[in-house]
């Protein structure tokens, strides 16, 4: 048995205490049973199982403030993702659950408390934002799991709002990119640099950030190629350099148009300059296509001058995945090109570039089955041919 029951006695009569050893070793106990038999049953819950399986936990380690454990959660993820997921969660954290819950003891949360406090988040806020506060508990509540100061994750099998499905993607034709990259090349400030960035976005599929960490070495004109080695992204009022998201370097195919705007654009850099810098000196700040009517950013603007709707620079990689397919890019192609993990992730963001293929599909079986048909029809006609020759 790895604890002791002790009778000792109080105003009201005689109470039981269970005696037992933490996983450190320090003695400590658990008073205020009636009964011997109740005592006991608390003992081969609490300790004796929960020793047996890993599990003990000491009632005492749940007293630890829930704000600690997110400090020792953040710590010991900063060194190894990227700032401005970090940052993400800083914000997640003060302004939705610090308020809440920095002060409480972890092992005085419920589960169901955690679900009403998601639910009433859920009543005013987009799922993507419940989600990005249901993570941070999560990671907290994990941790303190592992830490053994609680047995259960109260995060566990929470009612969760469903995500946003993904937002129908918009691709502009060939024409279309050209157009408002020969506006962009028309603006008063750094045009050239502009007209050539449009096409980067357009026809290589780079990300934002991915655009901004490219420096003149990377620009293989031997290859055709373009290395993204490097994102740069804003962080608050800071600029910081990661590598690509999912951390997928890659190289991606540069078409003779992209090199040919390139051209100025690099003369008279260094192997280690920066491609792409604002007028004074800083990555280009990313564009937004919000308030179509009084947006007079320099991408929307050349929008509009080239006749097309308003669109997220973003959308010009979809634009690029949209042009390769088209030209008859495989699939695998297709990924590396984009940087996803896998051919599936391709698959399922750009499912819509593929509805040809079904039609293929479909013209194929057609095919098959009118051949198929067409035999069996000889074949039926031979066998009754037969027949009467036979009679």
């Amino acid at each position: 048995m790895a604890y002791t029951i002790r009778q000792y006695q109080t105003k009201s009569g005689k109470r039981y205490e269970v005696r037992y050893r933490k996983p450190d070793g320090a003695p400590t106990g658990k008073r205020g049973f009636r009964r011997k038999m109740d005592a006991e049953a608390w003992g081969d819950q609490h300790v004796n199982a929960a020793k047996r399986d890993g599990s003990f936990v000491d009632q005492s380690a749940g007293r630890t403030l829930v704000s600690d454990v997110y400090a020792e959660w953040m710590d010991s993820r900063r060194p190894i993702l990227k700032p401005n997921t970090i940052r993400t969660d800083e914000i997640t954290w003060k302004t939705h659950v610090e308020p809440e819950y920095a002060a409480r003891q972890i092992g005085s949360i419920t589960h169901r408390e955690l679900q009403a406090f998601v639910s009433g988040k859920a009543e005013k806020l987009a799922p993507s934002t419940v989600l990005k506060i249901v993570g941070v508990l999560k990671g907290v509540c994990d941790l303190a799991v592992k830490n053994r100061l609680i047995a259960k994750a109260p995060t566990d099998d929470l009612a969760l709002p469903r995500r946003e499905g993904r937002r129908l993607h918009r691709y502009l034709t060939v024409e279309q990119l050209l157009a408002v990259a020969d506006e962009a090349g028309r603006a008063r400030i750094q045009p050239t640099d502009r007209k050539a960035l449009v096409l980067v976005l357009g026809l290589c599929g780079l990300r934002w950030g991915e655009m901004c960490g490219l420096r003149v070495e990377d620009v293989d004109y031997g290859r055709r190629r373009i290395h993204v080695r490097r994102n740069v992204t804003r962080i608050g009022s800071e600029w910081s350099e990661t590598s690509p998201k999912s951390h997928e370097m890659r190289d991606v195919p540069m078409p003779s148009i992209v090199g040919e705007a390139l051209l100025p654009v690099l003369a008279g850099k260094g192997p280690s300059d920066w491609v792409f810098r604002d007028h004074l000196g800083r990555p280009p700040r990313n564009q937004s296509a919000a308030g179509a009517k009084s947006n007079r950013t320099w991408f929307v603007s050349a929008c509009r001058r080239a006749g097309v709707e308003p669109l997220p620079p973003h959308d010009l990689r979809h634009t690029a995945a949209s042009i390769a397919v088209h030209a008859g890019a495989n699939i695998k192609a297709l990924q590396r090109m984009l940087g996803h993990k896998s051919a599936a992730m391709t698959l399922d963001v750009y499912a819509d570039l593929f509805d040809s293929d079904l039609d293929d599909v479909a013209r194929t079986i057609d095919a098959a089955v009118q051949v198929a048909s067409q035999d069996v029809g000889k074949m039926w006609a031979q066998v009754d041919a037969a027949h009467v020759r036979s009679v």
